[in-house]
């Protein structure tokens, strides 16, 4: 027939048909073909319908083309979708018919199409829940909003005093097994057990233990967070818990730092006393020392002295009863020689004569007579 030997429409004048002009000759074939519509011939030939019960030819050719090429493209598919590539800082859960199967390493690596399926997981990344509060704006001055958030914050201490605590958590995953399958939401289970654990500690404590033992309220409360969570297996380790901000609440602080001011006073007078007193008392103390080992001293001195007189006395005295006259003249004289260099003025008294006789200027006439 003259149909068979009619080339299809990208092969005339050896020209390439444009895609709108082989998508109109497609679908106008295939109308022809399961429509039942005749065509007329090509022209210059005779005979232009076609047999009823005849198909074209060439449509099914297409048709096997066009199937071949997506077949081709589902194969490509379903290869490229048989690799894929784990992170460094990542691990990948792979799941057998939705049945876990292996935990696959960073790099490349290999699952059954449409059998596995992969969760990628990262336990390298620190993740963070804040409490009291919200990071608004992140950067190196950030802004965080508060407002909203008292209910998370505010707490009772064992004095019944009300404070607000704000603090963060942060926790990596250990476990991307555990983390992904044995609690459903890690994430609002690890707010939950953190306030759990801090309340319970804030609320067994003074207000101004808490206040000032920040660094045992966060240590204790992180060992109690991560044992709750080991038995939960929720697959995670905590990093740090840290209070940002420890104050009493919003509307009695005014009156509590008035009693700051006053207890900052009394510590800054108790200072100031016990500086005075660190001065005084040593300076003292060291005075004291001081005269009592010159009493002793005085005390050593006067005793030595009075055995040396002592003994003296013993000496004169043996010499005066082996020759009382000498010794009695001796002594006599001894004693004048000591005591007239001292003497000044000399008076010469009569023992006949009631009135004093004037004196004799005895250094006067030894000027005259070195003169």
């Amino acid at each position: 027939m003259a149909w068979q030997d009619e080339q299809p429409p990208w092969g005339k004048g050896g020209r390439t048909p444009s895609p709108e002009e082989f998508i109109a000759d497609l679908l106008k074939k295939l109308k022809q073909t399961f429509g039942g519509g005749g065509s007329s011939a090509p022209p210059g030939e005779e005979g232009g319908e076609i047999p009823a019960g005849v198909p074209p030819k060439g449509v099914f050719g297409g048709i096997g083309k066009l199937f071949v090429i997506i077949l081709i493209v589902v194969l490509i598919q379903v290869i490229y979708s048989s690799f894929y590539t784990i992170k460094p800082g990542e691990r990948g859960v792979v799941l057998r018919f939705g049945k876990y199967s292996k935990t696959a390493p960073p790099g490349l690596n290999f699952k059954i199409p449409l059998i596995d399926s992969v969760t990628k997981v990262d336990i390298e990344n620190v993740r963070k829940e804040e409490f009291g509060f919200r990071t608004k704006v992140p950067a190196r001055q950030t802004v965080y909003q508060k407002e909203g958030y008292d209910t998370e914050s505010l707490m009772l201490t064992a004095d019944k005093n009300v404070i607000d605590v704000e603090w963060i958590v942060q926790y990596k995953v250990r476990d991307p097994f555990n983390f992904l399958f044995k609690v459903q939401d890690v994430r609002q289970a690890v707010r939950d057990v953190t306030e759990t654990a801090i309340r319970r500690t804030v609320g067994n404590m003074d207000f101004d233990y808490v206040l000032s033992n920040r660094e045992i309220l966060a240590g204790s409360t992180a060992d109690e967070l991560q044992a709750v969570l080991d038995s939960y297996e929720a697959g995670v380790d905590i990093v740090t818990v840290q209070l940002q901000d420890v104050n009493p609440p919003e509307a009695v602080k005014p009156a509590f730092n008035e009693v700051n001011e006053a207890d900052q006073d009394m510590k800054r007078l108790v200072n100031e006393a016990e500086e005075a007193y660190n001065k005084v008392i040593p300076k003292a103390s060291g005075d004291a020392k001081k005269i009592v080992e010159q009493a002793r001293g005085y005390a050593v001195q006067r005793v030595n002295e009075s055995k040396g007189e002592t003994a003296r006395f013993l000496a004169i005295m043996k010499e005066y009863q082996a020759a009382k006259d000498v010794t009695r003249q001796r002594m006599y004289l001894e004693t004048l020689q000591d005591v007239l260099p001292s003497v000044k003025n000399i008076y010469v008294i009569d023992k006949e004569q009631r009135s004093i006789l004037p004196f004799l200027d005895i250094s006067g006439s030894k000027d005259k007579v070195s003169n």
